[in-house]
């Protein structure tokens, strides 16, 4: 079952993989990807419901006018889908692992866990802003929108920044290490958050159990 969730002009496809009682667990993509059509072996184990949201200008979401991605604007895509869903546990792979982030630093007391995986987008464009590129395309008439794989690619993931998220999600979630790292490839953004006491470095399978026990 798949519904839509408004946040601005852009119609968000929220999917439901699998229902169930208890907390969600809430998938994000990564760049250029798009929502499984049902639940993946590597969360089957989740007790509860699984949904899976496909970001701004992927899969059933529209695609806004004139490009202008960043990361920040997939964070309030989360962020409108959990003010209807409620409080969820976040599994996001390469992009959707930084979003999934940035969301639990931005709504601790929403996001309950984020598992951060490897995939297409996670190191994005460094600390420091590089040459502009501009690549022209008519082709943006269906899901993933080029100006979303150019920008996101590029969009930059300064390490102090992401830290900060991660220390707003150990002092305010109440939960102990409310980020795990399942990644393998370690960007130097993902290298300093580790760093922070609220992260800790874990298989997929724990984490999640960990986290489908949390208040």
């Amino acid at each position: 079952m798949s519904i839509f969730v408004t946040h601005g002009k852009v119609k968000l496809a929220l999917h439901t993989l699998r229902n169930g009682r208890g907390r969600p667990l809430l998938l994000l993509h990564a760049l250029g990807e798009a929502s499984p059509p049902e639940t993946p072996d590597y969360v089957a184990a989740w007790p509860g419901p699984v949904m899976a949201l496909d970001f701004t200008g992927h899969g059933q979401s529209s695609i806004p006018h004139g490009g202008g991605y960043t990361a920040e604007i997939l964070m309030g895509d989360v962020d409108a889908a959990l003010a209807m869903i409620g409080k969820t546990t976040i599994v996001g792979q390469g992009l959707g692992a930084y979003v999934a982030l940035l969301i639990a630093g931005g709504r601790p007391q929403l996001v309950r866990g984020a598992v951060l995986c490897d995939g297409s987008g996670l190191t994005g464009g460094g600390d420091e802003p590089g040459p502009v590129v501009v690549r022209a395309t008519t082709e943006r008439d269906h899901a993933p929108d080029p100006f979303a794989q150019v920008e996101l690619a590029e969009d930059l993931r300064p390490s102090e920044y992401a830290a900060h998220f991660a220390r707003l999600a150990g002092r305010s979630s109440g939960i102990d290490q409310p980020i795990s790292i399942v990644a393998k490839t370690r960007p130097d953004w993902l290298t300093r958050v580790l760093e922070e006491p609220a992260v800790v470095e874990a298989p997929l399978d724990e984490a999640l159990a960990r986290y489908a026990v949390v208040e």
